[in-house]
């Protein structure tokens, strides 16, 4: 059976510079285990899903899978599939605030001047890092233990944890490999006078041929509420992803007045059609 089809790119400062997604828009009657196969088969980061509603306050439902496994939120697919399903047609109660429904429940979705925005999902993990765990992050990276200046789990979904080093240029000089087994973010700041405020990595060794995630929302959400709460950063900044991997991902953190954390950014069409599921 034909089905509608596009691959988007996600956080993007031009097409080919972001993360690309793959949304299957009519997935109704199909099984998890065909998902699954051809989010394998894709070989993306994610791909996802657009399903029947099931809760009468979404506009839209989505599953979401990696090549290995079906996880209950990440941000670029959120915003990507987002974006394809608007392209398609659809059309939301609120013309400004687009509601998902995906496994970590009900996310909101804005647009923006930055373009479309996902307000940040709970959190499933928090807090401090035991000792085990740093040294084995810091063994993996080739670092010293003494170089990560701050460590927390900050899972939102896809089960981060997250460590902060001195700078942006020593976040782009490690090298990632596959004995990282953990989903790892990695931040150090630009100096002060940069128009860019966080250089962001993320290991992502766990999820098929994926070392290296190359623009990661779900990663940049909880990193935000981190260090804004630790002084590190104010909202609104920028972020930069990707540029250890050839890729230039832009991200537009922000804050609702109560404090939300909204992660923003730029998405593109790149491919439409069919596939045959």
């Amino acid at each position: 059976m034909l089905r509608r089809f596009a691959q988007v790119d996600v956080f993007t400062t031009g097409p080919g510079l972001g993360n690309p997604l793959a949304v299957v828009l009519e997935a109704d009657g199909l099984t998890t285990a065909q998902m699954q196969r051809f989010a394998t088969w894709t070989n993306l980061s994610e791909t996802t899903f657009v399903v029947p509603v099931t809760d009468e306050a979404a506009d839209y439902a989505v599953r979401i899978f990696t090549p290995t496994a079906e996880i209950p939120f990440a941000g670029h697919p959120t915003l990507g599939t987002c974006h394809a399903w608007l392209e398609a047609g659809g059309v939301p109660r609120d013309p400004d605030r687009i509601v998902q429904a995906c496994g970590s429940g009900l996310v909101q979705v804005r647009r923006t001047p930055a373009g479309l925005a996902f307000r940040e999902p709970p959190m499933l993990r928090w807090g401090p890092v035991d000792e085990t765990d740093l040294a084995r992050v810091a063994t993996a990276l080739s670092i010293r233990r003494d170089e990560i200046l701050d460590a927390t789990w900050c899972d939102n979904g896809p089960g981060w944890m997250a460590i902060l080093l001195e700078s942006a240029e020593r976040v782009l000089e490690l090298r990632i490999g596959p004995s990282l087994h953990l989903d790892l973010g990695i931040v150090g700041p630009y100096p002060a006078a940069s128009p860019v405020a966080l250089e962001v990595r993320a290991a992502w060794p766990e999820h098929g041929s994926i070392v290296e995630d190359p623009a990661t929302g779900s990663l940049n959400a909880s990193v935000a509420r981190w260090l804004i709460g630790k002084g590190v950063v104010q909202a609104p900044y920028v972020a930069t992803q990707g540029g250890a991997i050839g890729r230039a991902a832009r991200f537009e953190i922000s804050q609702d007045p109560d404090g939300t954390i909204l992660v923003g950014g730029t998405s593109v069409t790149v491919l439409t059609g069919s596939v045959d599921l």
